[in-house]
């Protein structure tokens, strides 16, 4: 993700899809037949490793300050050369990218319905069909509504706190949230939480095997406390940004894996639903590991990082089709990609998304 921005492999420009649905369900409608999201790593070195092909970044949108003609793209020449030899993505790259361009209406952000249901014991959540985006710092408001009315997008990520939030948030208020919802979007909340003591990076919070247990609960009550205090009520999604680490370390694994359970329990116990985003080749898969196996307190929804340039939830989902069903999927698939709606111009990571985000308002 875009946590304390770093180098990443990036995706060539891939079609993007279309209309955005939400949907208001109930904790129990979510048949939780698996257990069971992201940004980007905080300076671990080997957090993209095997997660994608090579890749390249993208400029995309209008520069003028004038109004963009909804979706259109543009990149390189350099860039378009750099797609065609991007693994599994060269058939959906433009041949020439700096003259081309692609018709894609801007996002349809639906309309929201409301289902009954308990099982699960959580408050009801919103779930949120489309394309979403996650950048580093929360944009300004101005580009928040020029991105509205000419993209695609209909959600955007926003990192709402942890020891190793690596990004300023000066925009980040109750008040954003407000207007920003008001507008339109929808919204994803991050939390960077403690890393797995294997990983190479300078995070300054670390898991360890006697602290994973009462630092995951502290941490999880934070998470919550934090999206209380932004205005994003009882029922929100909030994901757990655990970045890759070396999961071939059983002991590393364990403590990661006992840390989110402590944080889902936290979660769950203020009344928010809990998510988690990982590397689909490291911390994804270690929890869906653990989730096939039918592991106790594993969250709710997963976002998963594979830059395999599929902008949905399911081709490409590279574990049981039973795991994390029935909207609960949030897949990143291309990352570090500049693009720019009505002269106002962000670097994001692109999201297909179909689970659960923020309750506001």
């Amino acid at each position: 993700m875009s946590n304390r921005r770093r180098s990443k492999r990036h995706p060539s420009l891939l079609p993007l899809a279309a209309a955005a649905a939400v949907l208001v369900i109930g904790g129990g409608a979510f048949a939780l037949s698996g257990h069971g999201g992201g940004t980007q790593p905080t300076g671990s070195a080997n957090a993209a490793a095997g997660d994608a092909a090579a890749t390249t970044s993208v400029t995309t949108g209008a520069a003028t300050g004038g109004p963009a003609p909804s979706g259109t793209h543009s990149g390189s020449a350099a860039a378009s050369a750099s797609a065609s030899a991007a693994a599994g993505a060269s058939a959906k790259a433009s041949a020439s990218a700096s003259s081309s361009t692609s018709s894609a209406a801007g996002a349809t952000h639906g309309t929201t319905t409301t289902a009954s249901g308990g099982s699960a014991g959580l408050p009801a959540t919103r779930v949120f069909t489309g394309l979403a985006f996650d950048t580093c710092t929360a944009p300004g408001l101005s580009t928040m509504n020029a991105w509205h009315s000419a993209s695609p997008y209909g959600a955007a990520a926003v990192y709402i706190g942890g020891a190793n939030r690596g990004c300023a948030q000066p925009q980040l208020t109750a008040a954003w949230v407000a207007s920003v919802h008001a507008s339109g979007w929808q919204l994803i909340p991050l939390y960077v939480g403690a890393q797995p003591p294997c990983q190479t990076s300078s995070n300054p919070e670390r898991i360890s095997a006697t602290n994973a247990g009462s630092l995951g609960a502290s941490d999880g009550s934070d998470a919550a406390r934090r999206a209380a205090a932004l205005g994003m009520h009882r029922g929100s999604a909030l994901y757990l940004d655990m970045e890759a680490y070396d999961t071939t370390n059983s002991s590393c694994v364990q403590a990661v894996q006992t840390y989110v359970q402590a944080w889902d329990r936290a979660a769950h116990a203020a009344g928010y639903w809990a998510g988690f985003y990982g590397f689909s080749k490291s911390s994804a898969n270690a929890i869906a590991s653990a989730a096939a196996a039918g592991t106790a307190d594993l969250p709710d929804a997963l976002w998963y990082a594979r830059y395999d340039g599929n902008a949905d939830t399911t081709t490409g989902f590279p574990w049981s089709a039973s795991l994390w069903s029935g909207h609960r999927r949030g897949h990143q698939y291309a990352v570090n990609l500049h693009e720019t709606y009505r002269g106002s111009a962000l670097t994001v990571d692109r999201d297909a998304w179909n689970g659960p985000v923020a309750v506001i308002g």
